[in-house]
C-alpha cells in the first residue's frame, strides 16, 4: 500500500485545524446564559403565597446567576395568563413561578389552559400543608367530631364550607377530604381569594375551611380558628398538637400545595442545571429558609425531578377529583 504523500498529510492537518478553529469559534460565539436580566412571571398580585415564593429567591438567584432577577406580576385566571405568556414567549430569560393551580386549571376551566407538563421543571420553591379549621364555637375537636357535625348539618338542611374560589385548590381539597371521610355532599361558598374566605370563617359566617397552613396559623395561634387536622405526611412544628389526616384515620390521604419554578419548553439541560443549583443556593440561605418555615411552610429545593413528580402526581389527582365531582372554575 502506498504511503500518504507529504502534501496529503499537510492538507489533512490544515483541514483538521480549520475544523477545530470553526468549532471553537462557534462555542465562543454562543452567548453565555443569562446574558441579560431574568424575569420571574407570577400569575398573581403581590402579597400572596406564590408572589412571596418568587420574592424569597430573587436575591439568591441574582447572586448565583450574575444578572438581576425581577418579579413580573401578571395576575389573572388563577395563574393562566402568566403561564400562557411563558409558553408563548418561550424565552430562557422569562421563567415561571406558579403554584398547584397550574396542575388544576386544565381540568376545571372551560377555556383551554396551559398544560403543566409542557413546561420544563427547574425546582421546588416551597410546599405548604393544608389545615382543616372550624370556628372555635363549633362542637368539634377531632375529625370524628367533624364527621358527626357535618352529617347532622346536612340532615338538618345543609352544611357549607368556605373556599378561595370555585375550581381552586381549596375547593378540590375539601371535596377530596369529604370523599375520603365518607361525608355527604356539602355546599361550597366560593370567595375571591383566601383572605375573604378565612375572614368569614373567623367571623362565624361559614362553618369551616381547608387552606394553606401559612395563611391559617396566625388565626389558629390567636384562638380565632381551631385546627382539626393537617394534610401532610408529618405534624407541623408550628402546630405540634394537631394530628395529620392519616393519624386521624384518613389513610393514604396526603395533600399539599406547592410553589415551583419552571422554564419554557425549549429550556436546555445546561440552563436547567445552572438555575436549579442557583435555586438550591438561594433556599439554603438561613434568612430565606427561616422565613419560609416561620410562616408554616416547608422549604423546597432538590432536583428538577422532584418538581416534575409533584407536577405529574397533582395533575393526575386533581383531574380525577374534578371529573368525579364535576368541578368547574367560575
Amino acid at each position: 500500500m502506498r504511503s500518504p504523500s507529504r502534501r496529503t498529510i499537510l492538507t489533512a492537518a490544515a483541514g483538521s485545524a480549520l475544523s477545530a478553529l470553526g468549532a471553537t469559534s462557534a462555542v465562543a460565539a454562543a452567548p453565555a446564559w443569562p446574558s441579560k436580566p431574568v424575569s420571574l412571571l407570577v400569575g398573581y398580585p403581590p402579597g400572596g403565597l406564590t408572589d412571596a415564593g418568587a420574592r424569597f429567591i430573587t436575591n439568591g438567584l441574582a447572586s448565583a446567576l450574575g444578572q438581576p432577577v425581577v418579579v413580573e406580576n401578571k395576575p389573572g385566571a388563577s395563574g393562566n395568563l402568566a403561564a400562557a405568556e411563558a409558553l408563548r414567549l418561550n424565552d430562557s430569560h422569562r421563567l415561571l413561578v406558579a403554584n398547584t393551580s397550574l396542575t388544576i386549571n386544565p381540568h376545571t376551566y372551560a377555556t383551554p389552559s396551559p398544560n403543566p407538563l409542557d413546561f420544563t421543571p427547574i425546582g421546588l420553591v416551597l410546599e405548604s400543608q393544608l389545615v382543616l379549621c372550624v370556628h372555635p364555637s363549633a362542637p368539634v375537636k377531632t375529625l370524628e367530631d367533624f364527621r358527626t357535625w357535618v352529617r347532622a348539618g346536612v340532615k338538618a338542611g345543609g352544611f357549607s364550607y368556605a373556599s378561595a374560589g370555585s375550581g381552586g385548590n381549596t375547593h378540590l381539597a375539601m371535596e377530596h377530604l369529604r370523599e375520603r371521610a365518607g361525608l355527604p355532599p356539602m355546599n361550597q361558598v366560593p370567595y375571591k381569594g383566601s383572605a375573604p374566605a378565612i375572614q368569614d370563617v373567623v367571623g362565624n359566617q361559614v362553618p369551616c375551611i381547608v387552606d394553606a397552613a401559612s395563611l391559617l396559623i396566625p388565626f389558629i395561634a390567636s384562638g380565632r380558628l381551631r385546627a382539626i387536622v393537617v394534610t401532610g405526611a408529618e405534624r407541623l412544628p408550628a402546630l405540634p398538637d394537631v394530628p395529620t389526616a392519616a393519624e386521624a384515620g384518613l389513610k393514604d390521604f396526603l395533600v399539599t400545595v406547592f410553589v415551583g419554578l419552571w422554564g419554557p419548553p425549549s429550556l436546555t439541560p445546561d440552563i436547567v442545571s445552572k438555575t436549579n443549583a442557583a435555586l438550591n443556593a438561594a433556599l439554603a440561605n438561613p434568612a430565606v429558609s427561616g422565613t419560609i418555615t416561620k410562616n408554616g411552610d416547608m422549604v423546597g429545593g432538590g432536583t428538577p425531578e422532584r418538581l416534575a413528580k409533584l407536577t405529574r402526581d397533582n395533575y393526575r389527582l386533581w383531574g380525577e377529583i374534578a371529573k368525579k365531582n364535576d368541578i368547574k372554575a367560575t
